[in-house]
């Protein structure tokens, strides 16, 4: 879809100009918030990506899980049938770098969790709506793997990633909040 590829990189570009120190303070604004909330806090297990700049940085929240003695679930991708796993990281040592210079979990000393024992969904993402709605980078990881996921689904954004609208399809899994530095946005459904 032409409009989603427009949007992306209207977003993309957006990210890029934010200034160093308005990503960090952003980021730890959004941690904040997020550490407040009861999703968070009766969480035991955590999926969460591994930021890279622009995203909002996710090292800090991974930390925070980890003094909270959280499990901390990253994923593992497999392009050649565009599907995701998510293995537990107890350590940022048990990362390495793969394509497009992500960091993923190493399988052979991280353990493979089922989603169903994931409470909270820590759902990436370029754009989203105030009903939830949810643009990705384009691979359809999460949209495959949330098929059959009950747990909490949440997003983290700057507030310039929230949008009006977005074009929205069939297999599309809608959020139940996503968290900016300026607010926490509630999705009724």
């Amino acid at each position: 879809m032409k409009e989603k590829k427009q949007i992306r990189k209207q977003i993309q570009q957006q990210l890029v100009d934010l200034s160093k120190p308005d990503y960090e303070h952003f980021s730890y604004q959004i941690a904040q918030r997020l550490f407040a909330e009861s999703f968070w806090k009766v969480s035991n297990t955590i999926s969460i990506t591994i930021s890279r700049m622009p995203e909002v940085d996710t090292y800090q929240i991974i930390r925070r899980a980890w003094e909270e003695k959280k499990t901390v679930v990253v994923p593992k991708c497999y392009p050649s049938n565009r599907t995701m796993k998510f293995r537990v990281l107890k350590a940022f040592n048990e990362l390495e770098s793969v394509f497009y210079g992500l960091y993923e979990p190493k399988e052979d000393v991280t353990d493979e969790v089922d989603k169903k024992h994931i409470d909270l969904m820590i759902v990436p993402g370029l754009a989203f709506t105030k009903s939830g709605e949810r643009l990705g980078f384009g691979g359809g990881y999460y949209d495959r793997y949330l098929e059959g996921y009950d747990g909490k689904k949440i997003s983290l954004a700057f507030q310039q990633q929230v949008v009006s609208s977005l074009p929205v399809e069939s297999h599309d899994i809608p959020l139940q909040k996503i968290i900016t530095e300026e607010e926490t946005i509630e999705i009724n459904g």
